[in-house]
């Protein structure tokens, strides 16, 4: 539920849309859900590129990444997910920062 309003969120928000409007949904939330379950402790594995080799091609910005982290807190704020967990899943993703922002 929460990757199906993740999406959601993601093509409805003018800043996100222009990263996603071309994706494969169900691949993509496929893609989200294996590795928020990998990052939370699995059992889930994600498969496939690394997080630099996926965002390569695209000029990812530090306010890109910020605004991912905005509309991900507004999902899980809308499937009423815990803050407290909410700070553990943003803590455990944080790091990912360094593989997917590849513009300064």
């Amino acid at each position: 539920r929460l990757m199906d309003d993740f999406v959601t969120r993601l093509l409805a928000d003018p800043r996100m849309e222009p990263f996603f409007r071309d994706s494969e949904l169900k691949e993509l939330k496929q893609g989200l859900v294996a590795q928020f379950c990998e990052v939370a402790g699995g059992p889930c594995r994600r498969e496939g590129k690394n997080m630099a080799k996926v965002h390569e091609a695209q000029d990812i910005t530090r306010s890109d990444f910020n605004a991912l982290v905005e509309v991900l807190q507004q999902s899980m704020d809308a499937q009423g997910i815990a803050f407290s967990a909410q700070n553990r899943l943003l803590a455990q993703l944080a790091p990912m920062h360094r593989e997917i922002v590849n513009k300064h």
